[in-house]
């Protein structure tokens, strides 16, 4: 059965996308813990440990997970972007990426942020226009 996050990467599911090219899809978490969270998924690979994945399919993600990150700091205030592996939330292997200003911004035992429709796009459209400048 498709996971949740193979869903969205085919449309399935609404997501605010703000980065994909044929392998990779990356948006917002809409349970962020700052204003920008993204994930980063493979599409194509519903494993759920970042280390079973081939060693081309885990290179690629990561230099993938690499624009989407300087996308990110471009259009999000921020002093820079944190990764984080933890892969227990959603069994699809995915990359949080997480714009900082200081380490407890990564603290995932937090309140996540609520943030309207018009506030994920806004976010969303930004980090992506500043990814498309990359390509």
């Amino acid at each position: 059965m498709a996971t949740v996050f193979t869903k969205i990467a085919k449309g399935e599911i609404p997501s605010y996308k703000v980065a994909e090219n044929e392998d990779f899809y990356a948006f917002l978490d809409i349970n962020p813990l700052v204003k920008g969270h993204t994930l980063v998924i493979p599409r194509n690979v519903e494993d759920d440990y970042i280390f079973n994945l081939d060693d081309t399919t885990y290179a690629g993600l990561c230099a993938f997970a690499k624009k989407v990150a300087l996308a990110i700091q471009a259009a999000v205030p921020c002093k820079r972007v944190g990764v984080c592996v933890l892969g227990l939330e959603v069994p699809h292997t995915h990359i949080h990426l997480i714009p900082l200003q200081q380490e407890s911004d990564v603290d995932f035992r937090r309140e996540k942020l609520k943030l309207s429709p018009e506030e994920f796009k806004s976010i969303a459209d930004s980090i992506l226009a500043e990814y498309e400048k990359l390509q």
